[in-house]
């Protein structure tokens, strides 16, 4: 019988790291890959803030529905249509672009009886994830920052529409998204329990796909 001429122990140690450095190589490329592919499924849209707003009712005494509003503020969403539940948004607006119709009730809502609010103070909302729980429709979950207070909420959020815009000629989307805050969780609680502590919130956006 011949001898066999097998591979010294340093020479096998040799190609077995030879091929865990190609197979790390191979996984790293394959995770650049696919983030590449993730962050190219989103596109950019900023609101439209023409056509997007906040609107807020409560009880007051239990007489009436005492309304207000924010329009006009600004917006980003990072929008994958193909898999919504990797899209992001960010909205921030001025405290003080409160509006109710009534010029006292908004000092009023400005003072230290409820924001005092300057004219730096912001309300701002960040998504932190997206369950998508039927067909345009999901539940968008995000931190809301108000009052120097953050506090998680929930977003009941349908998607209205994605298209052309027939005027711009660019793409457009448009949601519309409820919930319900607590004001004694952003320490503007005052009066309640005589002026609810419960304050619906309706929210309709439009966005521009980004150039």
């Amino acid at each position: 019988m011949q001898d066999c001429d097998f591979p010294s122990l340093p020479h096998i140690l040799d190609m077995f790291n030879h091929a865990v450095s190609q197979m790390k190589s191979l996984v790293l490329a394959a995770l650049m890959s696919a983030s590449a592919s993730m962050a190219m499924a989103a596109d950019k849209f900023v609101l439209d803030a023409s056509h997007s707003q906040v609107i807020f009712s409560y009880d007051h005494l239990g007489f009436s529905t005492t309304y207000g509003m924010f329009s006009g503020f600004e917006g980003e969403i990072m929008f994958d249509q193909e898999n919504p539940a990797n899209s992001t948004i960010s909205v921030s607006m001025p405290t003080k672009s409160m509006f109710t119709g009534w010029e006292a009730r908004e000092a009023h809502f400005m003072s230290d009886d409820f924001f005092g609010a300057t004219d730096e103070d912001m309300i701002t909302f960040t998504s932190t994830g997206i369950e998508v729980t039927g067909e345009g429709t999901a539940l968008i979950t995000g931190d809301l920052t108000m009052n120097d207070v953050t506090k998680p909420v929930v977003l009941d959020t349908n998607l209205n529409k994605v298209d052309n815009h027939p005027m711009q000629n660019k793409p457009w989307a448009g949601f519309d998204a409820t919930t319900t805050l607590l004001r004694s969780d952003f320490n503007v609680g005052n009066f309640a329990p005589f002026v609810s502590d419960e304050v619906q919130v309706r929210i309709s956006l439009e966005a521009m796909q980004a150039d």
